[in-house]
């Protein structure tokens, strides 16, 4: 995650939804939920308590404009919001801001929704999918207000 916060202009659309100063967001690659996205400071932070108040209050501003971009674009009823930064490799601060489509079948709501994550490829949203959906999200969320 680190590596990428670097080379922003590199990556593909699905690894850079949006980007300000400091946060960046990109689709979850191991997904199997479009939408799923992933908020990430542009520097590195372990924890919560390591934002300065700058990043914390747009951290804020970010989820909720995130979550009505994800609402316009792809109907879900309506997104959760999820940080936990454990999993090996993955101790960078990120956040989890899901959109939790009305259909979604009960077994995969609140916090199971992370069944649909990590998985085989097969089962993953495709990249072509992803990249479609950023550019559609990006879209949006340049048209709203900051």
């Amino acid at each position: 995650m680190c590596d990428g916060v670097k080379r922003l202009d590199e990556l593909p659309a699905r690894e850079r939804v949006a980007v300000d100063e400091h946060w960046w967001v990109s689709h979850g690659i191991t997904a199997g939920l479009p939408g799923w996205l992933v908020l990430s400071p542009r520097r590195h932070v372990s924890c919560l308590a390591e934002l300065t108040d700058v990043e914390a209050a747009e951290l804020g501003r970010w989820q909720v404009r995130l979550s009505r971009a994800l609402h316009a674009v792809t109907g879900c009823a309506k997104t959760y919001v999820a940080q936990f930064s454990e999993a090996e490799g993955f101790t960078h601060l990120h956040f989890h801001v899901i959109p939790r489509p009305a259909e979604l079948s009960p077994e995969n709501r609140g916090p199971r929704v992370f069944g649909l994550l990590g998985l085989p490829e097969e089962r993953r949203v495709p990249a072509e999918g992803m990249d479609a959906l950023a550019r559609t999200l990006a879209a949006h969320l340049s048209g709203l207000p900051g």
